[in-house]
């Protein structure tokens, strides 16, 4: 069929029409050519131009389908002849098929800028059914949408790290309220290397800087070793990280631990101590280096108390960079961390000095194991560990004259330095009252009469008792000021002594009365505080039936064998304070009876010279006890173990002996983890021989303990040790 004139005239004007519909549509559209390898475009249309500002001229050679990072955008062939131009594989299998396809790219402006666009690509033949012969691309502009996609990722990705922020704030504030966990800032200076950076690690100011692992309340008693003293020479500028440790700068300070610095100074000690450590470049078969060594550029934060700076916070950002290399959440979050971590730092150097006073009030107004004419004594105190080691119970042991013994043991209310106040003031007034007069009823009215107007601000319980000796025997008097009675255990029966009760004592109305009950040889009386029997899960009623069968059952013949049974059987497990004083009328017959008790005995002693003649005295008397011969030979031992935890250790020092059948086992703990030395003395001066003298006289040992050290000597009559190791510690 041919086509007529007037038919060949609408074809032509329905291609100007469509011809114009295209340079007049909004939407951009590209024309490639398909016989080009690289589809160069050869027509845009004006929305094209005026979204690109690339014309019709512009586009010859342009490479539309090809990414930009190619550097094929603009197509010049020679230059870029040697590259090889990737499509997206989805969109190269299109192509290659002849289908019509779509694809994200970015299309470069004429300025250089990226237009991020969705390309639909259809092929066009130029007759019906004939081969491709050009691709038509249409462009849908997706800055809008990756702008808002983008600002949703962000704000997305903003919380996740505030989220993240909060959550190991959080964390470090859960390991902050164990004030007692020795690896608590080991644990956050995890925390931050998992959560924000690529290093961290915790340094205390105390007198110099050490690393630390967690909240030590004893600072002074870590080795000198790990010490930095800060002295500059004159008229050297003063180190930055010096500013931090005085105050002077509250921001975060950079170090580069790689370079030289001052001798002395702060950022010398952390180049040394503190850091990733450096490591040697790998070489190759040259000895040239493959890469440059690791970046040990920290950023030093300070650790900030009410009043001082208490340490310094090292961190490494992740992949190095210092301090340019941190974002600024992260800078705030580090802040966060160490501004609590100096808080914490501060209440325990104040719970500790708080301590301290209030134990130096408590040691020094509890008395020394008295040595009583006639009556075999035994004491024990022990606060509830949980309370810092102070509490209110006490006790008291008056010779008052050669005949009359006055025994006293109270708690007063509390676990802190006016508790440990309020017992020493009251301890002085019975003091003073009773040796007026030996009659407890009338002792406890005066009492009363004098904390009325005193006003002292805690209440407090107690029995005041005296013992005195006739030619009959021993007469017991006493007076219960709202305390638990004492126990009389004669011959197996326990007999609670629980006359003469009145009120707390301040709080007295009218007399006071006073019971006495007349005492035999081998009579035991045993004072002790609400600490012994008091536990959460049973009545005070069903501790005192306990406390009563466990004495009735005793089978010492000695006070401390009775005591130390007493507290192996009620006492290992306390819930507070604890005070026993053990009374024992001598019997005539324990030289020729001797019987085995349980063979161990505690005391608890303070880190104080005072505690050395103590223990020395404690171990001829438990000799004497326990039939053990030789006992100049473990008081001579444990005379240089105590006198060691003394002078070397810090804390409490607990002394136990043991009866192993065959000799004496001394052991005597302290809180210092450091182990005992044996030396050849210290030249130009006298001491240093105490461990040289327990090896000649005793085989002895040391082991670590869950508070500090233990240190054991085995001390056998009549033998001189062999020296080989027997492994007593795992006994």
């Amino acid at each position: 069929m041919v086509n007529s004139p007037r038919h060949d005239s609408s074809v032509r004007i329905m291609s100007e029409v469509r011809d114009r519909a295209l340079q007049a549509t909004d939407t951009p559209v590209v024309l490639l050519d398909a016989a080009d390898p690289l589809l160069a475009a050869v027509w845009v249309n004006a929305a094209f131009t005026r979204v690109t500002g690339l014309r019709v001229a512009d586009v010859q050679g342009y490479t539309l389908l090809l990414p930009v990072s190619d550097g094929l955008a603009a197509r010049t062939d020679v230059p870029h002849a040697h590259q090889e131009p990737r499509r997206p594989a989805e969109l190269e299998a299109a192509l290659r098929g002849g289908a019509p396809c779509g694809h994200v790219l970015p299309v470069r402006r004429v300025d250089g800028s990226l237009l991020w666009c969705r390309v639909q690509v259809s092929p066009v033949s130029a007759v019906e059914g004939g081969p491709v012969t050009h691709w038509v691309a249409v462009l849908q502009d997706l800055t809008e949408q990756r702008t808002h996609e983008a600002a949703q990722e962000a704000a997305v990705a903003a919380e996740r790290r505030e989220r993240r922020s909060l959550a190991l704030i959080a964390q470090v504030s859960d390991l902050l309220m164990d004030l007692d966990d020795p690896r608590a800032l080991r644990e956050i200076a995890g925390l931050l290397r998992h959560g924000i950076v690529g290093w961290a690690g915790f340094y205390l100011a105390d007198g110099g800087l050490r690393p630390a692992d967690g909240p030590d309340p004893h600072p002074h008693a870590h080795l000198r070793t790990t010490r930095h003293t800060a002295v500059l020479p004159d008229g050297a500028t003063k180190d930055p990280v010096q500013r931090v440790l005085d105050g002077q700068l509250d921001r975060p300070v950079e170090v580069d631990l790689d370079v030289a610095h001052l001798p002395g100074s702060p950022s010398a000690w952390l180049a040394a101590h503190a850091g990733p450590r450096p490591r040697d470049p790998a070489l190759d078969a040259d000895g040239i280096a493959l890469d440059e060594p690791p970046d040990r550029r920290v950023v030093v934060l300070p650790i900030t108390g009410r009043r001082h700076v208490r340490g310094l916070l090292v961190v490494q950002p992740r992949g190095g960079g210092g301090r340019a290399a941190l974002e600024t959440a992260q800078v705030t979050v580090l802040e966060l961390v160490a501004r609590r971590v100096g808080m914490v730092l501060d209440n325990v150097r104040l719970y500790e000095r708080e301590h301290r006073l209030a134990e130096a009030l408590q040691r020094a107004m509890l008395p020394e194991q008295a040595e009583v004419d006639g009556l075999d004594v035994w004491t024990y105190y022990a606060p509830n560990s949980a309370n810092a080691q102070v509490g209110g119970d006490w006790y008291d042991v008056l010779q008052m004259s050669t005949d009359v013994v006055g025994v006293v043991i109270g708690d007063v209310v509390g676990h802190d330095v006016e508790a440990a106040a309020a017992m020493g003031q009251l301890r002085s007034i019975v003091r003073s009252y009773l040796f007026d007069t030996s009659v407890p009823g009338p002792v406890l009215d005066r009492v009363d009469q004098l904390l009325v107007g005193m006003r002292v601000p805690r209440s407090a319980s107690l029995v005041l008792s005296t013992l005195t000796r006739s030619p009959a025997g021993w007469s017991l008097a006493y007076s219960r000021a709202g305390h638990l009675p004492s126990l009389l255990v004669r011959a197996g029966a326990v007999t609670e002594l629980d006359g003469a009760g009145g009120a707390l004592i301040g709080f007295g109305r009218g007399t006071r009365p006073t019971s006495t009950v007349e005492l035999r040889p081998g009579d035991v009386v045993v004072y002790y505080t609400d600490g012994l029997i008091e536990r959460r899960d049973r009545g005070l009623r069903e501790g005192l039936d306990q406390l009563g069968r466990v004495a009735a059952a005793v089978t010492a013949r000695d006070a401390a064998g009775i005591g130390e049974e007493l507290l192996s059987r009620l006492a290992d497990h306390t819930e507070d304070d604890v005070a026993v004083v053990v009374v024992r009328v001598p019997d005539p017959q324990d030289v020729m009876a001797r019987v085995r008790s349980p063979r161990r005995r505690r005391w608890s002693l303070p880190s104080e010279a005072a505690s050395i003649s103590r223990a020395r005295h404690a171990v001829v008397r438990t000799c004497e006890a326990w039939g053990i011969a030789d006992a100049s030979n473990a008081e001579l031992v444990v005379s240089e173990l105590v006198a060691n935890a003394v002078l070397h250790g810090w804390g409490h020092v607990t002394l136990q002996l043991y009866d192993t059948g065959d000799g004496l086992r001394i052991e005597v703990e302290d809180a210092n983890p450091a182990p005992p030395v044996t030396t050849d003395g210290h030249p130009g001066r006298v001491g240093g021989f105490g461990m040289q003298i327990v090896e000649r006289l005793s085989d002895w040992g040391w082991r670590q303990s869950r508070g500090g050290k233990l240190v054991w000597a085995k001390v056998r009559p009549g033998h001189l040790p062999s020296h080989e190791d027997e492994d007593e510690d795992d006994d």
